[in-house]
């Protein structure tokens, strides 16, 4: 069986055994023209009147936005909202880069996200998690913390969150609220948001939205200082827009969440000794911290004490930012990292990410085909393979001659998942 992975900004291309099962959801086709789909959307929104009608020509305007880690297609959905408010003077609005506890975008950067026009004509901001000058706390909320959102966010009269929609990891779903909460907030709110206890719960996985702990903090959150409007797009295999959801932030993220169930989530009839899958490639698979999200879906279908073999580009590194290596560096397995993790007091920016990682290394191995060293590799505890057709041989004689493998080309576009 001849089949790819998304893999870096191009694919990877795999020899597999004939009876591997390929884990995806039937193709989602693109737009056959967003920016018209984007405008019917902003006229026609979900639960409230459309977009123009509903900002006066001397409101200031907020815009988050997605940050250089998320495909969303912000170069489309940024000018078309400047487009359909077109009353509104360009002086009175403030774009915010959605950065959570992510490094800052180089103007270079800003300009391959949202254009040449947006970055030469509109204020850019980004959001410093932890530069308290620059939030505001809007309020305690029910998780014991106090609420620190960013301060242009806060202070505009007109407020829009836009993003994209995708299974996620332990939030059940990306895109609606967490574009505001992580998204431009505070980082004593963020490490709430991401502690031991809220990650460790079973609730906070993939797909689950009725109890997520998680969906439940950032709503809260949300609600003391809520988007007027909310604009997100589904995407395809290419990264292309196959859907829009806009409007009123529970009802349209709702309908966004439902269609995506329906087409992302794969049922497989079973669990396998080997899952092979990438990371969406770029930006997603840009470094060994957004790799957790691939490893996260391969476990949802993988034998305990099975493989999972990992394709991700890292030409970000694992990274340099961030505590991501550093917490990987302080124990030497991964029980030994969630023993530290759980103890009380442990508190350190990235955790989270260290312990969905362990929890996952604690149930299967993984093993990693990247453009790291060997080195780097091991030290994130993992084993590295320079070619994974070739690695399902050993792993034969380890698991028998029947082994079992699943391939997943989409990465955690696609979120398989196991009755039992």
């Amino acid at each position: 069986m001849k089949i790819s992975l998304l893999y870096g900004k191009g694919e990877l291309a795999l020899d597999l055994p004939d009876d591997a099962f390929v884990v995806e959801p039937p193709t989602q086709h693109a737009m056959m023209d967003p920016a018209a789909g984007v405008r019917e959307a902003l006229d026609s929104p979900i639960g409230t009147p459309p977009l123009k009608e509903m900002v006066k020509a001397s409101d200031t305007v907020a815009i988050v936005i997605s940050d250089i880690t998320r495909p969303t297609p912000n170069h489309l959905l940024v000018p078309l909202l400047i487009e359909t408010l077109d009353h509104v003077p360009h002086e009175n609005f403030i774009i915010i880069n959605g950065t959570g506890t992510h490094r800052d975008q180089t103007v270079e950067e800003l300009r391959g996200m949202l254009g040449d026009w947006v970055v030469d004509h509109i204020e850019i901001i980004n959001n410093h998690c932890d530069n308290y000058d620059e939030l505001v706390n809007v309020g305690d909320n029910s998780f014991g913390c106090p609420s620190w959102l960013n301060r242009r966010w806060v202070e505009a009269d007109f407020r829009i969150v836009t993003g994209f929609i995708e299974p996620h990891f332990f939030a059940g779903f990306s895109g609606g609220p967490k574009g505001v909460m992580p998204g431009i907030a505070g980082l004593e709110t963020i490490m709430t948001f991401h502690n031991a206890r809220m990650i460790g719960d079973p609730r906070s996985t993939w797909g689950n939205m009725d109890d997520n702990p998680l969906q439940a903090m950032t709503r809260e959150i949300n609600a003391l200082c809520p988007p007027h409007f909310m604009l997100n797009v589904t995407l395809n295999r290419d990264k292309a827009i196959t859907r829009v959801f806009a409007g009123d932030l529970t009802e349209a993220h709702r309908q966004g969440c439902e269609h995506e169930l329906e087409h992302a989530m794969v049922k497989a009839d079973r669990r396998f000794d080997v899952v092979i899958t990438g990371n969406s490639g770029y930006p997603l698979d840009q470094n060994l911290y957004q790799a957790v999200k691939g490893m996260s879906a391969a476990h949802k279908i993988v034998k305990r004490g099975g493989t999972i073999l990992m394709a991700c580009e890292c030409s970000d590194g694992i990274p340099d930012h961030g505590k991501f290596a550093e917490i990987l560096a302080m124990a030497d397995s991964p029980q030994a990292l969630l023993e530290m993790i759980e103890e009380p007091g442990f508190a350190m920016l990235d955790q989270w990410q260290v312990q969905k990682q362990a929890v996952i290394q604690s149930w299967a191995d993984v093993m990693l085909y990247s453009t790291l060293s060997d080195a780097q590799a091991r030290a994130a505890l993992m084993e590295p393979v320079r070619d994974i057709a070739e690695t399902l041989q050993p792993l034969k004689t380890r698991y028998g001659e029947e082994m079992t493998i699943a391939v997943m080309p989409l990465g955690p576009l696609t979120v398989p998942y196991v009755d039992e």
